[in-house]
């Protein structure tokens, strides 16, 4: 009897089960595993929307107090709302190429220094204007307010083509660059400019004024939660789906032997 049981399941040694079989042994640590890259992908979005978010509700606080020459703006200090008292220098501002606003649109954000009391230059990105055609020429570019002024803005790293995924290329046409970066700005303009930059938020742009940047949004962490629930719920569905073609495979082989006048092999009664 208890050969005939295992007779029934002889069918597992040819060569397609085989391989369906090793097919989901290996399945099963896959979907583990991607499973907990979505718990890590969770947590990090999580951590960064919980930052981002503490950051847009701190109190202003002045420029100089977490920005200085040479200085990488941290984690913690990213996005936080800063205020500066000083007057744009629009003679040597500067484009950023393949920028988009909120509809998608291609064109540059015009990033001007921003002079302090003491000297020192605080780089300020005033927000979106559109490409004029290929982008070869200096766009025409709004002007800020003159004279002495005090802004609002939020605190930003300086820009990296490993973070961003655009390349700083060179050859632009004068006045133009790709990433945001102070310390080569600092160079360009023979002064002290204070590390990051600072993307402005007010005063608002009135009429024919640089578009505001929007507010940073939240990543979707509870779709990586989602996901991480899905992936294990595939690795335990795995051997129930197995065992399931088992048995359709033991109950076909059963009809097709009843149908051809064989006796049917049944599973050895429980002892």
């Amino acid at each position: 009897m208890y050969r005939r049981g295992v007779h029934r399941y002889r069918f597992l040694l040819t060569v397609q089960w085989v391989i369906l079989t090793l097919v989901s042994i290996a399945l099963i640590p896959t979907m583990i595993k991607l499973g907990f890259w979505q718990q890590h992908r969770y947590e990090e979005r999580t951590a960064r929307n919980d930052l981002v978010t503490s950051a847009l509700r701190a109190e202003p606080v002045p420029v100089e107090r977490l920005a200085s020459p040479g200085h990488a703006v941290t984690r913690s200090e990213r996005y936080r709302t800063v205020t500066a008292t000083g007057s744009f220098d629009t003679a040597r501002e500067v484009v950023v190429r393949r920028r988009t606003n909120a509809d998608d649109q291609v064109g540059f954000h015009v990033l001007t220094p921003f002079v302090l009391a003491d000297g020192r230059v605080l780089l300020v990105n005033r927000g979106w204007i559109p490409a004029d055609g290929a982008q070869t020429a200096f766009p025409r570019i709004p002007a800020p307010p003159a004279g002495r002024v005090t802004i609002t803005g939020r605190l930003k790293p300086d820009e990296t083509t490993a973070a961003s995924g655009i390349k700083n290329v060179a050859g632009l046409p004068p006045r133009q660059i790709m990433l945001i970066d102070s310390a080569e700005q600092a160079r360009r303009l023979g002064a002290k400019v204070l590390g990051g930059y600072v993307e402005q938020t007010a005063p608002e742009p009135k009429g024919d004024s640089p578009e505001q940047i929007s507010d940073p949004g939240s990543e979707d962490a509870p779709l990586n939660y989602a996901y991480m629930i899905q992936w294990w719920l595939f690795a335990a569905a795995v051997p129930v789906g197995w065992w399931f073609l088992v048995r359709r495979e033991l109950r076909d082989r059963a009809e097709t032997a009843a149908a051809e006048g064989a006796p049917e092999e049944t599973e050895p009664a429980a002892v």
